[in-house]
């Protein structure tokens, strides 16, 4: 191609990091201080050979290689190969996540609210724009990279070498950078911002339940995994460069075939074709709730398909845990099943922990949409007719309520069936049911925590993802970090009965209800009386 079509690039490049001079160093400091800090925190806990070959057992179980990913150096599990098996692959994800976001925000985003074009008007190459963003993350990803691997090695870890860190860091931002192609990519061919954070999701969701499935039955399958790939390189254990090699040749065929595609589309068209719309609106358009359905229905259905295929990969995996507690002493010593219930029903506790936070998603993505709305004006169209502010929010937070319930009920239906087909002693699906629906009142909590920043201080609705992603690790790591117990019940997941296995306590789930409800009071309050 033609270098004029590069044309400022590096001037782009710059307004691109002056943008983003506060997210980009939120999202480097996160993630390599949360690196570092477990790392850390491991030594701490794990002083011996003798307690790290126990969690090592503890770790052999399907469905924690289905969660963490497949283990390697178990063995010998060393400091680095246990930072490696418990916290690569999920901070993998959360440097894919940033990548996605902050492409989508320089791309598809700026090009429905109509900066391409004027950047277009001024002496820059009709490249200029995705190859300065492209250029940005990748100089973010290698950042992550340095940063987390030169800082696991200034740590002075006897198994965490300055080859096995570098590695460990060239991991996330090998999978940083591959995301940052997969979504310029598919910036190409959808026609919004919200499609391609859409698809950019699910490649990343089933990159992880093919990687998921794979290092259960059959480990060839997840070298169809992006995912797969990163977990293949056996940092801290063999020290495998050509898997990041692997990573990012493909993310550099990606980004030349995104290059290409965007210099031959027009503006604000896409190359995945778009249905027509009807001729005429359908009645249930009339009302706030109908368009803000309309306006998220994808999404949503991509969705719930998503909960659903979730439950039943982690289903899948049921079958093999009484089997591997019965010829695992060590499991036994640890996890003692309470008179009346399996180790498969205690396991499930910790499942559905995890299940339901990543079920909070979806409906704080919709919820969250009103904000979005917001911000490009769209709102002021509604509110200038006869739609008041109570019932523009109240559409919103309907969809996100029933959102959440629906997703996870697919979930759980997912996990029942499957589970329940691969086990010789099923669970009363009612059983495995209630341990689901009794995290409702946890997203609830969450769900007005978005809308009371909606409410009062819409710049910071953001912070409600910090909220979920910090209830994750400490529900998640808190118990394996041995975090004090405060910050644990800072979390609302950390208040739920672990159901079947404990009784239901109906005052903290009245509680934790009643808590929500304050919450969406005052988020209302708030959005009635601010300017909007």
């Amino acid at each position: 191609m033609s270098k004029q079509l590069y044309k400022n690039t590096r001037i782009l490049s710059g307004l691109i990091v002056r943008r983003d001079r506060v997210r980009i160093p939120v999202w480097l400091i996160s993630l390599s201080a949360l690196t570092i800090i477990v790392a850390a925190a491991f030594t701490d806990l794990y002083k011996n050979e003798g307690e790290r070959q126990a969690l090592a057992d503890t770790m052999k179980n399907p469905a924690m290689t289905a969660m963490v990913g497949q283990g390697y150096g178990l063995e010998n599990y060393t400091n680095g190969a246990m930072m490696a098996h418990q916290m690569l692959l999920f901070t993998s994800m959360a440097v894919a996540i940033m990548s996605i976001l902050l492409v989508v925000r320089h791309t598809r985003a700026d090009e429905e609210d109509g900066r391409i074009e004027m950047i277009r008007a001024l002496p820059a190459g009709r490249l200029a724009n995705l190859n300065s963003t492209i250029l940005v993350l990748v100089g973010t990803n290698v950042l992550i990279a340095l940063i987390v691997g030169f800082g696991l090695t200034a740590l002075g870890i006897e198994s965490m070498d300055l080859e096995g860190s570098l590695l460990y860091g060239a991991a996330l931002g090998a999978t940083g950078i591959v995301f940052t192609a997969i979504t310029a990519l598919f910036a190409q061919l959808s026609e919004s911002s919200r499609g391609t954070i859409g698809f950019s999701i699910t490649i990343l969701l089933i990159a992880y339940l093919i990687r998921a499935i794979g290092d259960v039955s059959n480990e060839a399958l997840s070298w169809l995994s992006p995912l797969g790939w990163v977990v293949g390189s056996e940092v801290f254990v063999n020290n495998y460069w050509w898997p990041i090699l692997l990573t990012v040749s493909v993310a550099f065929i990606l980004v030349v075939l995104s290059l290409y595609l965007n210099a031959i589309r027009d503006l604000e068209a896409g190359f995945l074709p778009a249905k027509p719309g009807k001729k005429k609106a359908s009645s249930f358009l009339l009302s706030p709730l109908g368009l803000a359905f309309r306006l998220q229905r994808t999404g949503l259905v991509a969705w719930a398909v998503g909960m659903l295929i979730l439950g039943a990969s982690y289903g899948s995996v049921l079958g093999d845990l009484e089997s591997f507690f019965a010829g695992n002493d060590i499991m036994q010593n640890l996890v003692t099943p309470s008179e009346g219930f399996t180790l498969t029903e205690q396991f499930l506790t910790m499942l559905m922990s995890v299940i339901s936070m990543i079920c909070t998603i979806p409906p704080l993505m919709a919820m969250l949409k009103l904000k979005g709305e917001e911000r490009k004006n769209r709102t002021d169209h509604l509110l200038s007719r006869s739609v008041s502010r109570i019932r523009l929010m109240g559409s919103y937070l309907l969809i996100s309520i029933v959102c959440g319930f629906v997703m996870l009920s697919l979930a759980a239906i997912g996990l029942g069936a499957v589970g329940n087909s691969v086990m010789e002693e099923g669970i009363a699906f009612g059983r495995l049911y209630s341990a689901a629906m009794v995290y409702l009142p946890a997203i609830w909590i969450v769900i007005g925590l978005a809308v009371l920043l909606i409410g009062i201080a819409p710049k910071l609705s953001g912070l409600v993802w910090v909220y979920l992603a910090y209830s994750f690790f400490v529900v998640y790591l808190g118990g394996l970090l041995q975090l004090p117990e405060w910050m644990s019940r800072l979390s609302p997941y950390d208040h739920i009965p672990n159901l079947p296995v404990e009784e239901l306590y109906y005052m903290k789930v009245v509680i934790l209800t009643i808590i929500a409800i304050v919450t969406i009071a005052l988020g209302f309050i708030g959005y009635k009386k601010r300017d909007v």
